[in-house]
């Protein structure tokens, strides 16, 4: 125990700034995001280049492409938020029907298997199917909250599962302590944008 201990405070204590400042905005990204803020796109945008690049470095491939579409998802997100609301009322949280959940898990499953295998064959990716799986399902979340839709804090919470065991393996401890508080956060998300869904239509 006091190894692990040692190892989480050297790896705080030894990270780069690019790393602490991804860190910080991402948790006031999340925490944006929460509060159905149209304020979590500049800071997310910000987030996900810095955070992109750190994650190149540490040849973390599919983290890499996933910054790379949270920014397009982001802008994406940014005008449906700002436009998509009746009049000009707020665009309110909404849910996949069972038909359109099914879909999505059966589409991110795939995603994971042609990009995990892309990774393992064609790059020196660290931990390829373990990455991809975080990159499928977090493509799927980001879109989904892009379209304001419930079910993205599922699939952050899953993808923050994984996401915190890929980091620690790569030695990136702020990252992993990050993708926890993520975790955490995904469940305050998903029981406000609840409240908020069923404030919104009765």
């Amino acid at each position: 125990m006091s190894e692990i201990f040692q190892n989480i405070l050297a790896g705080a204590t030894g990270a780069s700034w690019p790393e602490q400042i991804a860190t910080v905005l991402g948790v006031l990204f999340v925490w944006l995001a929460m509060r159905e803020s149209l304020w979590n796109f500049p800071v997310g945008l910000v987030q996900a280049a810095i955070f992109g690049w750190v994650c190149f470095e540490g040849k973390l491939y599919s983290e890499t492409a996933l910054q790379a579409f949270f920014f397009t998802a982001m802008i994406y997100g940014w005008w449906h938020w700002a436009r998509g609301g009746r009049e000009s009322a707020p665009l309110a949280v909404s849910r996949l029907s069972l038909r359109a959940a099914i879909a999505w898990m059966g589409a991110t499953l795939a995603l994971w298997a042609v990009w995990g295998a892309a990774m393992a064959r064609l790059t020196d990716a660290a931990l390829p199917w373990w990455d991809a799986f975080v990159f499928a399902a977090s493509v799927a979340s980001q879109w989904l909250q892009a379209r304001k839709l419930i079910e993205n804090w599922i699939g952050w919470i899953i993808a923050n599962t994984v996401g915190i065991g890929v980091f620690w393996a790569k030695d990136l401890y702020w990252f992993a302590a990050l993708y926890g508080l993520f975790w955490l956060m995904a469940w305050g998300g998903l029981r406000a944008w609840t409240r908020s869904g069923r404030a919104a239509h009765g």
